[in-house]
C-alpha cells in the first residue's frame, strides 16, 4: 500500500499537469525513446525560446490528469512519452515538428489544442503554417502588387496627357 505522503505527491503532480494543460494553447505528446540527453537538452532550449517547455511525467499520472479534464488520449500512454506545453499555439508545434523531422527517434503521437484532442494530421497542418513574420511578408507582397499596378497606370495616364 502506498504511503499517504506518496499519494499526496502524486495528487500534486496530477494537479500540476492539469494546470499546465489548462494554461497551454498547445500540448504535444511525443515519444522520446532513443534520444540522447544532449538532443533533449537542445529541444528544451529551442522550446524555451518560444515560451514553451518539455516535461516527462509517468504515463499513469498523465492519464489521470487527462481523464479529469475529460480529454480522451487512450492508446497513447504506452512507452516513454514527453509532453510539450506551449503558451502560444503555433511556435511550439513548429519547433517539435522540425525537431521530429531532424531526429528519427522523436515521434509526435497526439496533441491537445485549446483543450481538445488533436490528431497527428491536424498537428502537421499547424506546423505547415508560416510564421507570423512570413504571413506578414506575404501580405505585404500581395499589397505591393496593387501599388505597383496603380503607379504604372498613373504613369501611363500622365504620359497620355503629355502627348495631347
Amino acid at each position: 500500500m502506498a504511503s499517504a505522503k506518496a499519494i499526496e505527491n502524486k495528487k500534486a503532480i496530477v494537479s500540476e499537469i492539469e494546470d499546465k494543460i489548462k494554461n497551454s494553447e498547445s500540448v504535444i505528446l511525443f515519444s522520446y525513446q532513443g534520444l540522447t540527453v544532449s538532443e533533449l537538452s537542445d529541444l528544451r532550449t529551442q522550446l524555451r525560446e518560444v515560451d514553451a517547455e518539455a516535461k516527462v511525467y509517468k504515463n499513469t499520472l498523465v492519464k489521470r490528469a487527462t481523464e479529469d479534464l475529460k480529454i480522451d488520449l487512450d492508446g497513447f500512454y504506452e512507452g516513454p512519452n514527453a509532453i510539450v506545453f506551449g503558451k502560444t499555439l503555433l511556435e511550439p508545434i513548429k519547433v517539435i515538428a522540425k525537431f521530429a523531422k531532424e531526429h528519427d527517434k522523436a515521434e509526435i503521437r497526439v496533441g491537445i489544442i485549446n483543450g481538445a484532442r488533436a490528431e497527428l494530421d491536424t498537428i502537421k497542418e499547424y506546423a505547415a503554417i508560416p510564421s507570423r513574420e512570413g504571413l506578414l511578408t506575404m501580405l505585404a507582397g500581395g499589397m505591393i502588387q496593387y501599388v505597383r499596378d496603380l503607379s504604372i497606370g498613373l504613369n501611363l495616364y500622365a504620359e497620355q496627357l503629355e502627348s495631347k
